[in-house]
């Protein structure tokens, strides 16, 4: 049970009524305060629509993120976006194996994002070693990016952990498909 109400477009200010365009129950969370919700959501859609980061390397990402932070609301939601943008379930189920060190058939360029995504997530930043091979493979901009990325989605699923968001239905056969461990 989330801790805090989910809002609906009709309890808006007519000003703030655009930020439950994807009425997700993490936005309609982040309402409660529509400045923070404003800036939170803002910088997720530059990371999905402003980016020049591969949208499949991203998804990726994001998901090992999610993985790793036993995030149901975020591996479920990643899950299905990663779909969208060519992650399929082999990769899914790559990912979770990459992760445990089993043999896997990911390019060396997603095993190097998954990497980077590893040590961000556990501890705080990526290897120096990591960065430059993928700002070598990337470059200056797209590394950054990346970064950012996983920077924003470690925060998210913090976010989604202490308010308690709940994952709606429609997202429950992802977690079924690909369950988190426990």
């Amino acid at each position: 049970m989330a801790r805090l109400p989910y809002l609906e477009v009709s309890d808006l200010a007519p000003a703030d009524r655009d930020l439950l365009q994807r009425p997700i129950a993490l936005a309609k969370a982040l309402v409660n305060s529509p400045k923070a919700a404003r800036a939170f959501l803002g910088l997720g859609g530059y990371i999905r629509h402003g980016s020049k980061l591969d949208p499949r390397l991203r998804e990726l990402a994001i998901l090992q993120v999610g993985w790793l932070a036993r995030s149901p609301y975020e591996w479920s939601h990643h899950v299905k976006l990663g779909h969208d943008f060519g992650v399929s379930d082999q990769d899914v189920q790559d990912l979770i194996d990459d992760t445990a060190g089993r043999p896997n058939g990911l390019d060396p360029l997603a095993k190097l994002v998954l990497l980077a995504a590893r040590q961000m997530t556990a501890d705080g930043a990526m290897e120096a070693a990591t960065f430059a091979a993928l700002r070598t493979e990337l470059g200056d901009e797209i590394v950054l990016d990346l970064t950012l990325a996983i920077g924003f989605y470690n925060a998210v699923v913090r976010v989604l952990a202490t308010l308690a968001i709940d994952v709606e239905p429609e997202y429950m056969p992802y977690l079924e498909r690909f369950p988190l461990p426990q």
